[in-house]
């Protein structure tokens, strides 16, 4: 391969190609190889390798913590989860729906394992989304208010195809960040879907979130397009003996 194709495939981002190119011109020659079929054989990986460097730019922006899979999840230690569910909701019907999910159970029993998978799978199809866990995610409303940021916050994490809030529990928040969180869940109705996972029933989410006439408001846009999947299951953290 001479010095300029090798720096135009470069320029181009065409590294793939450039790897397989002397190889591949070899067994043209040696095969017979037509052009088409030796083009294909350059192309083809090419863009596998961009679609592969597209999805490891969504899961790193995701910040998902762990790969969760649905086909590594534990069902058969855990049998509070419905399996055949879970498998329907992995053909992601539910987001082009803007349909939500939320998974309540106690801690341990695998919510967070089955939400972070079903948000991988989304991210594996193209989808847009990111992992938050809710303390993080009230502690950057507060902070959003000091430089009146609120607004880029909310518009953010609005356009956000699949939104994962992980562990909705018992938090102390201020009035102005329940105020950003409806704001946030307003904008998202029926336009995006939104995976919660939490430890508290509905009626408990005014114990955290305050403001109950806000709170009835918020959980009847939730709930509006909604699958709610109960986790009463044992938990998965249990010492091995």
């Amino acid at each position: 391969m001479s010095e300029e194709l090798e720096q135009l495939l470069k320029s181009l981002h065409l590294r793939k190609i450039g790897e397989l190119l002397e190889e591949e011109l070899r067994r043209a020659e040696k095969q017979q190889i037509p052009y088409h079929e030796f083009l294909l054989r350059l192309v083809r990986p090419q863009w596998h390798a961009k679609q592969q460097q597209a999805l490891e730019w969504r899961i790193k922006r995701a910040r998902l913590p762990e790969r969760w899979t649905l086909e590594t999840f534990p069902f058969k230690k855990q049998p509070g989860v419905n399996r055949r569910q879970l498998k329907t909701l992995a053909e992601l019907d539910f987001i082009p729906r803007a349909e939500n999910l939320v998974f309540i159970g106690p801690t341990g029993v695998g919510k967070t394992g089955l939400a972070s998978a079903l948000l991988l799978k989304a991210l594996q199809n193209g989808y847009r989304g990111q992992f938050l866990r809710a303390q993080d995610l009230f502690d950057d409303m507060y902070a959003s208010l000091a430089d009146h940021s609120s607004r880029k916050l909310i518009n953010r994490l609005a356009r956000l195809d699949l939104l994962l809030i992980d562990e909705m529990g018992y938090l102390n928040l201020r009035p102005e960040q329940t105020n950003i969180f409806f704001k946030l869940m307003e904008e998202r109705y029926n336009r995006r879907a939104t995976l919660i996972t939490t430890n508290l029933d509905y009626d408990e989410w005014h114990q955290f979130l305050g403001n109950k006439p806000m709170v009835e408001a918020l959980l009847s846009r939730l709930r509006h397009h909604c699958h709610t999947l109960r986790i009463d299951g044992p938990s998965l953290r249990e010492p091995q003996s």
